[in-house]
């Protein structure tokens, strides 16, 4: 039977301000990346967001991004390696903190949103990441772009990576998201979605929007949390996982 863990981006609200629905869609995944505080979240959010997933026994792990709040981390800074690399390591320290407050281990690390994109082209920034994770704690997981710099960065510095596919997202033919600029950089209805989803995890491929067909791994499948019918997709989405024999579960690497 072949495996794969469902993650999503959660922990995003701050403040006064509430962003999507993480107490019901963390009953159907299998794990959460949790905003740092840095472009979404805040202790509070940080706190509440970790004990929900214990709660229904969702693995955590930290989704760290630029400093900004009113872009929501999808804004390109300039940024020298060195500042990426404290930034990382911030971050991922500070969810560390509310995973022991709750006595649960975190298992990976996620980058958000244009420095999750930066990584997956740009090999400074990759190596920046990846030894960031290491010196924090190497036995967490990279999450990366699959076939990115991001996931050659992490195995050549000895991490275990996961290479990630995403549902809600569609790529050009070079195995690199669209651009969230591009009116095409999203996948609105859910049935071509899950299309998607069965080629990536079932065939190892997937089709690009000029329609070149190109390899990839899929280890994890990322269904973004701020998407307004995020839960109900889904949920679609892991029945037709369960219709093909596909089982969800938290990552286990060796």
């Amino acid at each position: 039977m072949a495996v794969i863990d469902l993650n999503c981006d959660l922990g995003e609200s701050f403040g006064v301000y509430e962003l999507g629905n993480d107490k019901e869609v963390l009953k159907e995944i299998t794990s959460a990346n949790v905003a740092c505080g840095y472009h979404a979240g805040d202790h509070n959010v940080m706190a509440k967001t970790v004990e929900y997933a214990v709660e229904h026994g969702v693995a955590v792990g930290a989704h760290p991004g630029f400093l900004d709040l009113i872009g929501f981390g999808r804004r390109a800074i300039q940024s020298e390696p060195s500042d990426i690399y404290h930034l990382i390591i911030y971050q991922i320290s500070a969810l560390k903190g509310f995973c022991q407050l709750h006595q649960t281990k975190m298992q990976h690390v996620k980058p958000h949103g244009a420095l999750y994109q930066m990584a997956a082209t740009d090999r400074n920034i990759a190596d920046a990441i990846a030894r960031a994770v290491y010196d924090t704690d190497f036995e967490l997981i990279l999450f990366g772009l699959a076939g990115s710099e991001l996931v050659k960065a992490g195995e050549d510095i000895g991490l275990n990576v996961a290479q990630e596919v995403f549902a809600d997202r569609t790529y050009q033919s070079d195995g690199t998201l669209t651009p969230r600029s591009q009116s095409d950089a999203m996948i609105h209805q859910p049935e071509e979605a899950v299309e998607q989803v069965k080629q990536m995890v079932k065939e190892k491929t997937c089709t690009a929007v000029d329609g070149t067909v190109f390899p990839l791994q899929a280890d994890t499948i990322c269904v973004h949390g701020d998407n307004p019918r995020s839960l109900d997709f889904t949920r679609q989405l892991k029945e037709v996982l369960k219709e093909e024999g596909i089982q969800l579960q938290p990552l286990i690497m060796e």
